[in-house]
């Protein structure tokens, strides 16, 4: 994002420099990705934020409505069922070089960071645990991770048949946000992973079963970069 805009920085991996997870701790910066302009730090993925950290106009355009978000979430979630059923299962293990993430934990996650919304509204509060959750021993392959997303999507279609599906405000780790735009973070995510899982099985020499298009992605905040 912030090469896309001409905007000069410096990249530091905070795992290899200890001194770096201090410092944003010192700014009250739990987990990266950050971005730190003196005293200032703007967590999270944020283009309106960081734009007016570094000094950028912010191009973006308004958050689609939370009824178009919630439709357009179970899109993206079924297209990521399709996804995680192609995967051959001797390729389950694989990860994106200088990342940790096998495909098989990256399946379930798009689906459990979804589920985390309904969890969200619940709770009023957004805890950075379940970022990490490893898939459960019984979610093991494809099928099984497309099972998990069909229990996911039925149970989120529940929460969106509420009147108060997305009303009020949560605490998240990076700050409080309303229900709105915690439910526009979760689409835009899931919908940055099911790419991933289309780049992975390409790299698999498996062809994407009806992929997502131009107009499932339009009006979400996505990165351009795919990793």
């Amino acid at each position: 994002m912030l090469a896309s805009w001409g905007v000069t920085f410096e990249a530091v991996d905070v795992e290899a420099t200890p001194a770096a997870r201090q410092t944003l701790a010192g700014l009250g910066v739990p987990a990266v990705p950050a971005v730190v302009v003196g005293e200032r730090a703007v967590h999270g993925w944020n283009p309106k934020a960081v734009a007016e950290l570094v000094g950028v106009p912010y191009a973006g355009g308004p958050a689609l409505p939370p009824a178009e978000l919630a439709r357009r979430l179970d899109v993206v979630l079924a297209a990521a069922q399709r996804a995680v059923r192609q995967i051959p299962p001797q390729h389950l293990g694989m990860m994106h070089p200088g990342r940790d993430r096998p495909v098989r934990q990256l399946g379930f996650h798009v689906f459990r960071l979804s589920l985390a919304f309904r969890d969200a509204m619940r709770e009023r509060r957004l805890p950075k645990s379940w970022q990490d959750e490893p898939a459960p021993h019984d979610v093991a392959d494809g099928p099984a991770i497309a099972a998990y997303g069909e229990r996911v999507r039925a149970d989120l279609a529940a929460h969106f048949a509420r009147p108060d599906a997305w009303d009020g405000v949560v605490e998240t780790y990076y700050g409080s946000q309303t229900g709105h735009e915690v439910l526009e973070r979760t689409v835009w995510h899931a919908a940055q992973h099911v790419r991933q899982l289309y780049a992975f099985l390409e790299r698999m020499g498996v062809t994407p079963e009806a992929p997502l298009g131009a107009a499932d992605y339009a009006g979400l905040p996505l990165p351009k970069e795919l990793w």
